[in-house]
């Protein structure tokens, strides 16, 4: 179904044509300009006191973090975490430049494909665009280079995030997305992606008899590997 086709649907049902001009143009308007909510105080903090900020609500929302302070360190510290919890050396991983380029060499023991998670796979190893301190939560656009499908289908997804993609608030993260391609992401394209994921630590539930249960509806581990590259956050 078109987009004309769902919005005629719409005035239908609501019983009313096109909006007056003047609304569009304000909707417009609105839409241009990105008014901003409320700031939680908690999140206007000094860097280093935001990135602790941020790895303290990953924890207390049961996600696990490990800081490295080179990217270089990365394939060990994935390696280390997945023989920490009994699993396989095998992971599919976003395309990402950044995923790609790391010295895997260092960690031979690991195989990986950059790809598409399947149901198949155990373990997804995704790149994060950005932290929300206040909340301890992710920021995950979908692209090319960071396939959705890693944040589901995989029981352990690991995340590489680096400190300095780390904001205060839900806010910030959004200003981060729009301004993307200036920031030197070279997946930027200037519009919106199809899909934003906000994560905030695995998958759980208390649905039933109030008991909570981890992976109910995608990874039941989410482990954070954070890469120290901003040197007034530390």
């Amino acid at each position: 179904m078109s987009k004309d086709a769902i919005l005629s649907a719409i005035r239908r049902g609501l019983k009313r044509g096109p909006l007056p001009e003047d609304q569009q143009a304000m909707l417009r308007a609105r839409m241009a300009a990105h008014p901003r909510h409320l700031i939680p105080a908690r999140s206007r903090v000094a860097r280093p006191a935001q990135v602790a900020l941020f790895v303290g609500n990953v924890e207390k929302e049961f996600g696990t973090v490990e800081r490295v302070a080179d990217a270089a360190e990365i394939p060990a510290a994935i390696a280390q975490y997945l023989a920490g919890q009994n699993l396989p050396p095998r992971f599919v991983m976003a395309p990402h430049p950044e995923l790609q380029s790391l010295p895997w060499d260092r960690a031979p023991m690991l195989a990986h494909e950059a790809r598409r998670a399947q149901a198949s796979d155990l373990v997804s190893v995704q790149h994060g665009f950005a932290g929300v301190a206040e909340t301890g939560t992710l920021m995950l656009p979908s692209d090319p280079a960071r396939p959705t499908t890693l944040n589901i289908l995989a029981d352990t997804e690991i995340v590489v995030l680096r400190s300095s993609a780390i904001v205060g608030a839900y806010e910030e993260a959004w200003d981060r997305l729009r301004t993307a391609g200036k920031l030197g992401d070279p997946h930027a394209s200037g519009v919106m992606p199809r899909n934003v994921m906000f994560v905030t630590g695995p998958s759980r539930s208390a649905d039933i008899e109030q008991t909570l249960e981890l992976g109910a509806h995608g990874p039941r581990r989410l482990h954070i590997v954070l890469l120290d590259d901003d040197p007034e956050a530390r």
